[in-house]
């Protein structure tokens, strides 16, 4: 059978996995009364949620004799680790870009990567059927994007398509018969070579590991492309690392290829397909599974750096134990452990004392899925404020620098450069108009300076603004940048909390808690109106006389209390305080309940 390797590249909700849905129904992968969920290649809860991909898969599709199978990549650049590799899996990517949107800094970032390896590109214009869609605009920029980023001749000759995903069309003209996919068929048919791989099917086996994940029933699985020769089940491998050091010799205990959704056993594997093995203790990421006269690792992509460290230590507070099952320091590191061998973006190391430990990664939103994930599961956290990783180079510290692309109506640009340029020591690179009322302004900005900014950036722009952020490079040190301006409510009290007391302390500033919630010393109640911490008795009930007025015991009306969401509470609090997290809340606290201990420590700091 004739086969195909490509990825689907695009930004967050340019609409490539509604339009890997459509490929999968039209290539009869569906029988055609099969109940399919919308978005089947978004398995993970938080995908769901969410509505973006996080973790790369891989579908498998048949048409007209032609195996083509397709990885669908996530585009948050925060899980850019598993992108750079799934990309060496691939003979050739299809280019998805929003036609009223254009090319955005998440499909830049995929996409350098892409051009580097040398991948031709076929662009798909969707969403052309939206009103606001400007087709032509959307492929000018993606040939100036291509330019920008160093393709050559062959990469800048691509062709495109235009589409509509959900409507389950793609044609060579924007006015054509808009069927169906046909189109994207012959075009990945006759523009992606065929893996050169198949012409090596004589050589001894190689197979470069490129993700990694555990089955309940089969333990760890490894999948990847197979760079030569074949493999049958119950035969014997080793693993290499990347120098080329021998891991450890396995009998090979499953081989399962990708045929539409599903994975299935296949008796051989064959050079050019792409398949997942099981049987390995040891081997992960960017090893080489090979036959045991080999002796040379495939060159795998070094992985990036990872930008920030969070603490993640045990929930010792008051509460703690009443909601989770899981607490204890030791299920935490497994836990976090385990992370560390299937995310190979995520390092872990122990703190001193052994009751919390540093977990570095590529950004917030990967680090707020991770916790997400494990308090679903049952444990209770206390999580710091992230840290961005400083680097020393000749004497000199530099940090890592995000280039951010937002796009806000005109009326708001004015308060979002003023607060990227100026408390957030920012860099503007770009301003332009893009399309109708609206504008892009392009920063560069340290990554510090964007811890906690998202939340605000929404209440600056009314919720109408977009923002993307990319790591950029590492530069010099900027200085100081103020952190949060306010002070906090603090609890002097354990109890819970009273709706009388909540009334009193409204004009204090606002409030993150409602009335019959626990409460306990130190935790942070709410966002004074001043810049000073202030302590406060939030349990203190109403005075009872036998004096009685008409009206003086109404309902007692409370605003509406502040709730934040995980990300959202990591990046609100400072660095004397933790974010308490439970299956059943979230909760802000000061690292030192005690108020004495509280001074003592802002003395000694």
């Amino acid at each position: 059978m004739d086969l195909r390797n490509i990825a689907i590249i695009a930004h967050v909700d340019h609409g490539k996995t509604t339009l890997v849905d459509e490929l999968l129904k039209q290539s009869g992968t569906y029988r055609e009364n099969q109940a399919v969920a919308e978005r089947a290649m978004d398995s993970n809860d938080i995908e769901r949620e969410r509505g973006i991909t996080i973790l790369a898969k891989a579908t498998s599709v048949e048409w007209q004799g032609h195996r083509i199978n397709i990885v669908d990549t996530p585009g948050h650049a925060d899980f850019g680790g598993e992108v750079e590799r799934i990309l060496s899996m691939v003979d050739g990517v299809v280019l998805l870009v929003d036609a009223a949107e254009g090319p955005m800094p998440q499909t830049k970032f995929v996409t350098a990567k892409a051009l580097a390896l040398g991948l031709r590109p076929i662009v798909v214009l969707n969403k052309v059927d939206k009103p606001d869609a400007e087709p032509d605009r959307a492929l000018d920029e993606v040939f100036d994007l291509f330019a920008n980023l160093g393709a050559d001749d062959a990469q800048l000759d691509f062709p495109h398509l235009y589409a509509s995903g959900r409507a389950g069309w793609a044609d060579t003209e924007l006015d054509g018969p808009r069927k169906d996919l046909t189109a994207l068929f012959e075009l990945v048919r006759h523009h992606v070579p065929a893996p050169k791989q198949l012409a090596q099917r004589d050589e001894p086996f190689r197979m470069l590991a490129t993700t990694l994940s555990a089955d309940p029933f089969l333990g760890r699985i490894l999948t990847g492309r197979v760079e030569s020769g074949t493999l049958k089940a119950g035969e014997t491998i080793k693993a290499l690392s990347r120098k080329g050091e021998r891991i450890e010799q396995f009998r090979v205990s499953k081989i399962l290829a990708f045929r539409g959704l599903g994975q299935q056993p296949i008796e051989m594997a064959e050079a050019g397909d792409i398949v997942t093995i099981a049987g390995m203790a040891k081997a992960t990421v960017a090893d080489t599974l090979c036959a045991l006269e080999v002796d040379e690792a495939i060159p795998a992509q070094p992985i990036d750096p990872p930008t920030i460290t969070v603490t993640f230590g045990i929930n010792d507070s008051p509460l703690a134990g009443r909601d989770g099952s899981k607490v204890q320091s030791r299920v935490i590191r497994e836990r976090l452990m385990k992370e560390a061998e299937q995310n190979v973006a995520i390092k872990i190391a122990d703190t001193p004392g052994g009751e919390a430990f540093e977990v570095s990664g590529r950004g917030e939103l990967q680090m707020g899925v991770l916790i997400e994930n494990m308090r679903r599961e049952g444990f209770e956290l206390s999580i710091s404020r992230p840290r961005v990783i400083m680097r020393e180079e000749n004497g000199e510290r530099l940090e890592p620098i995000e280039e951010v692309t937002i796009d806000v109506d005109d009326e708001f640009t004015g308060a979002v450069i003023e607060k990227l340029t100026g408390p957030r020591k920012g860099d503007m690179v770009d301003m332009r108009p893009a399309g109708v009322g609206k504008t892009r302004i392009v920063a560069h900005v340290p990554s510090r300076g964007l811890i906690g900014y998202h939340g605000e950036f929404l209440t600056d722009t009314r919720g109408s603004g977009v923002l993307n952020r990319i790591f950029h490079g590492w530069a010099p040190h900027k200085g100081p940048i103020q952190g949060r301006r306010q002070g906090v409510l603090i609890s002097m009290e354990n109890g819970t909390s009273v709706a009388y007391a909540l009334w009193n302390l409204e004009e204090r500033g606002k409030l993150f808690i409602g009335p019959q919630e626990p409460i306990y010393e130190g935790m942070v109640i709410g966002e004074h109106s001043r810049d000073n911490d202030l302590e406060v008795n939030p349990l203190k009930g109403k005075k009872l006389t036998n004096v009685r007025a008409s009206g003086t015991d109404e309902a007692v009306r409370l605003t509406p209390a502040t709730r934040m969401s995980l990300e959202e509470a990591i990046a609100y609090i400072d660095d004397d305080e933790l974010v308490e997290v439970t299956p059943k809340a979230i909760r802000l606290r000061k690292r030192h309940l005690d108020p004495h201990e509280r001074k003592r420590a802002a003395r000694a700091g």
